[in-house]
C-alpha cells in the first residue's frame, strides 16, 4: 500500500515519536497518546530506533523471507528468453508447460508483461570500393563429395551420400568490380587458404590489378598467425568482420549464393570430378558475360583496367 509521506505515522511521524521520547523526556504512553497510536506500537518503534537507528524507521519490504511455491529461477530465464523471441503468454505456456497465470506473474516481475513493437529492422547499408583491388573479399563454403547424383537433385534422402567427405570452395571477389577467383580445394585449413590467397592475388595482377586489403571472417585458418604472415608477404592488410555480422562480407556471401545455384547444384554431376570440370566455363561466363545488377547489368570484367586497355 502506498502512503503519502506526510501522513502521521509515516517515517516523520516515527522520528517525532522518537524525538519526543529520547529528547523532550515525554512518557512512552504520552508520546503514543500524542501519535495516535497504541503504546505497544510505540515500544515496537523505539526498539528499532535503538538496534538501528534512524534507517531503522524506514517501511520494511513485505515480501516473505521465504517463497517455498515460486517459479524456479532456471524456469524463469526460459520463460524470459521465449519473450524475447517475441511469444505471447499463451505460446510460452505451451512451451514450458506451466499455467499461463504463472507466465504471466514471471513477466510482469522482469517488466515484460506488455509486448512491445519490434524494433524495425536495421536499414541496408550498402556500400562500394572507389577501384578494383582496393579490397577483396574471401571466404570458404563446405560441399560435400559427389560419388552418385544426390538427395538435392532427387529429392530422396536416401539418395544423400554418407562418409565420403567434403571439398572446400574457396572464394575472393573484387569489391569494386565484382570479379572473382575461386579455387576446390580438399581442405579449409591456413595452409590451402594462404595458398589460394596468394594465387587470387597473382590472378587479379595478371588483370592489372593489384589487392590492397582482404576482408575474411572470423574462421580458425584466417585468425592463424601463418595467415597474417602470407598478407604481410603478398604486401596485403588484412581484415576481419565484427563477430556474429557476416552482412560485413556480404558480397562473398552473395557470390556464394549464386555460385552453388549456378554450379554446384545447377545440374546433376555423376562424380565431383564433373562438378570441378563444369566451374571453369562457369567463371568464365560470370566475369566476362554475366550481367550484374550493381554493375548496370554489365560484367565484372568491364570494370578491370584491361578491359580499358
Amino acid at each position: 500500500m502506498r502512503v503519502h509521506p506526510n501522513a502521521r505515522m509515516t517515517v516523520k511521524g516515527r522520528v517525532l515519536l522518537i524525538q519526543r521520547v529520547h529528547d523532550a523526556r515525554w512518557s512512552v504512553r504520552a508520546a503514543a497518546t500524542a501519535a495516535g497510536i497504541t503504546v505497544r506500537t510505540a515500544y515496537k518503534w523505539l526498539a528499532r530506533y535503538r538496534a538501528g537507528g534512524i534507517a531503522a524507521l524506514a517501511d520494511r519490504s513485505s515480501r516473505p523471507g521465504r517463497s517455498p511455491h515460486r517459479t524456479p529461477p532456471a524456469q524463469e530465464a526460459i520463460i524470459v528468453a521465449l519473450r524475447a523471441r517475441r511469444l505471447g503468454g499463451a505460446a510460452i505456456s505451451r512451451e514450458v508447460a506451466v499455467p499461463r497465470s504463472t507466465v504471466g506473474a514471471v513477466l510482469r516481475r522482469h517488466a515484460l508483461g506488455r509486448l512491445r513493437p519490434a524494433p524495425p529492422p536495421e536499414p541496408v547499408r550498402r556500400y562500394e570500393r572507389a577501384h578494383p583491388g582496393e579490397l577483396v573479399h574471401v571466404d570458404i563454403k563446405q560441399l560435400g563429395r559427389i560419388t552418385r547424383v544426390g538427395h538435392r537433385i532427387t529429392g530422396d534422402w536416401r539418395h544423400r551420400p554418407r562418409g565420403i567427405g567434403w571439398e572446400f570452395v574457396h572464394v575472393c571477389i573484387d569489391d569494386a568490380s565484382r570479379a572473382a577467383y575461386v579455387e576446390v580445394l580438399p581442405t579449409d585449413h591456413a595452409t590451402d587458404a594462404c595458398a589460394f590467397l596468394a594465387r587470387a592475388v597473382a590472378w587479379f595482377a595478371a588483370r592489372g590489378v593489384r589487392v590492397e586489403r582482404v576482408m575474411t571472417d572470423n574462421g580458425a585458418a584466417y585468425r592463424a598467425r601463418a595467415f597474417r604472415t602470407a598478407c604481410s608477404a603478398l604486401h596485403v592488410r588484412p581484415l576481419r568482420t565484427r563477430p556474429y555480422r557476416p552482412q560485413t562480407n556480404g558480397k562473398a556471401e552473395r557470390f556464394i549464393q549464386t555460385l552453388l545455384r549456378e554450379w554446384a547444384y545447377a545440374q546433376p554431376y555423376a562424380t565431383s570430378a564433373d562438378r570441378f570440370r563444369a566451374l571453369g566455363p562457369w567463371l568464365r561466363f560470370y566475369n566476362h558475360e554475366r550481367p550484374h545488377s550493381a554493375l548496370r547489368d554489365r560484367s565484372p570484367v568491364t570494370r578491370l583496367p584491361e578491359a580499358a586497355a
